[in-house]
């Protein structure tokens, strides 16, 4: 069935989803985790399956379709792109990504697609990639179905729905519920969960969330790729700082971040990461310097996530620049340790985790409040539990940081992450520092609104907020700026 809006359905109990950081924190390529980084993803799925089945020889040629947002936004968001790598054997987070455009070039160039990196087969982007306007699927608006054909006149089919921060489900999956394939020692679907365990042990929420992922990892592997999700992200804002020049795209939006790096700096001189960050600290711990410092690390990330370079789903691309941006502030101007960077990736996963089980983390299905919105909570969660926050206050402060998103449309102008979405971060940064101190200040006890309140309301919100919000770019600012989608 197809239908031309997305259905008004309650959310869908999935019982005993469990999810791990590494699962809400993933590293990837930009703009867009559910436009760009699931349909890659997809692609790679199906490219497996064909393998599976010892078909990969006999494929001759595949063709593409798009439905819903990934169709409208698609281009802009680099999803047509996305599947080629996919197709390609390409992985997003491992691909030197300075490659990218000479892959998508040579397949331009020669009408030849490398499937899996081993079998040529002729491919035309422009007639092989079709982008359904106004087909949308009922269970998601971001839908994607592969078609292969063999060389015995043979086809096989696979769709896919990209349902945010990275997320892939297959259409014969979407009914099913999830099995518990791991029992946990303190699951949790619900921030009255994480309290009650709380409650039972005296544990904060990074020891519940890292007893969990004890599960799946050693102590050690933990620390290790936790560690090196910050470096990832802390690399995207030392890079984001230090790029000048004009995104791709056709908006001809500028880079700001190296331009405020520059002016905040004075003159300094530094010649790697370390004595950068020693250089920042320099210039104190003033309002307006820290607050300066926090919107040039969050345009700095998504500035990189709008040029196609190696981010981390935080928990979506769009909404990549808030967690690192907050991080980086308590690192540089407030505490600086490994542990504090676990305990607050831990903390703020989980806030992810329960935003994307009791609501939606696709702006496809919620609007911009189920990015930024969500990205927000996580990081006044995160920065309030190393902060010395008690439990109650963590889950305070997330509830505060998305009370004062619900509503957020998304609508980006061409299709492309860049306006609103990169000034967007910023603002989804300070909300959460805000939210942390107002949280840290206060007495949960007196709290009139749960962390659960939100989330229900977040999802009702969702359901009644109209699709051309929810990344089309047929509404709001994407249709009140004067440029033209044809010049994107």
């Amino acid at each position: 069935m197809i239908v031309s809006e997305q259905s008004k359905t309650d959310k869908p109990a999935i019982k005993e989803e469990r999810i791990s950081v590494f699962d809400i924190f993933k590293i990837g390529v930009g703009p867009s985790s559910s436009h760009t980084l699931g349909p890659w993803r997809a692609a790679q799925q199906f490219v497996k399956l064909i393998q599976e089945n010892n078909n990969l020889t006999k494929i001759s040629a595949v063709k593409i379709f798009l439905f819903g947002s990934l169709a409208k936004t698609g281009v802009g968001h680099g999803t047509d792109l996305a599947v080629q790598l996919g197709l390609s054997g390409f992985d997003p987070v491992t691909m030197d990504t300075k490659q990218i455009e000479s892959v998508k070039s040579s397949i331009i160039e020669k009408n030849i697609l490398l499937l899996n990196g081993e079998k040529e087969i002729i491919f035309n982007p422009k007639n092989d990639i079709k982008f359904q306007m106004q087909e949308s699927l009922p269970f998601h608006p971001n839908a994607l179905t592969f078609v292969a054909e063999t060389d015995n006149g043979e086809t096989i089919n696979e769709t896919y729905y990209s349902v945010g921060g990275g997320f892939v489900i297959k259409e014969e999956d979407k009914d099913e519920k999830i099995p518990s394939c791991v029992k946990l020692p303190f699951p949790v679907d619900h921030a009255s969960d994480l309290l009650a365990w709380h409650m039972s042990t005296g544990m904060k929420i990074s020891d519940i969330i890292y007893e969990n992922e004890k599960v799946w990892r050693s102590e050690l592997e933990i620390a290790d790729q936790l560690l090196n999700i910050w470096k990832v992200m802390r690399e995207s804002i030392f890079e984001g700082c230090h790029k000048e020049g004009i995104l791709s795209g056709g908006l001809n939006v500028k880079r700001r971040a190296a331009a405020l790096n520059k002016k905040l700096l004075n003159g300094a001189s530094y010649s790697n990461y370390e004595e950068w960050i020693a250089a920042i600290r320099v210039g104190g711990s003033g309002f307006k310097y820290t607050l300066d410092w926090l919107s040039c690390f969050a345009l700095a990330v998504n500035e990189e996530n709008a040029s196609f370079s190696r981010v981390v789903t935080a928990p979506t691309n769009g909404s990549a620049g808030v967690i690192p941006a907050v991080l980086q502030y308590h690192l540089i101007f407030c505490h600086d340790s490994e542990e504090d960077i676990i305990k607050f990736l831990l903390t703020a996963s989980e806030v992810g985790c329960i935003f994307k089980k009791g609501a939606t983390i696709s702006a496809a299905m919620g609007g911009c409040q189920a990015e930024i919105g969500v990205s927000s909570a996580m990081a006044a969660a995160g920065l309030t539990e190393v902060s010395g926050g008690t439990v109650e206050q963590c889950l305070m402060a997330a509830e505060i940081a998305m009370e004062h998103h619900l509503g957020m449309t998304c609508d980006p102008v061409g299709g492309l992450v860049q306006i609103p979405c990169i000034e967007r971060n910023t603002m989804g940064a300070i909300k959460a520092i805000t939210a942390s101190q107002l949280a840290m200040q206060s007495n949960p006890e007196n709290a009139k609104v749960s962390l659960d309140n939100v989330v229900k309301t977040m999802w009702e919100t969702a359901l009644d907020m109209n699709f051309r919000y929810k990344e089309t770019s047929e509404g709001g600012l994407a249709v009140n700026i004067p440029i033209s989608l044809s010049e994107c």
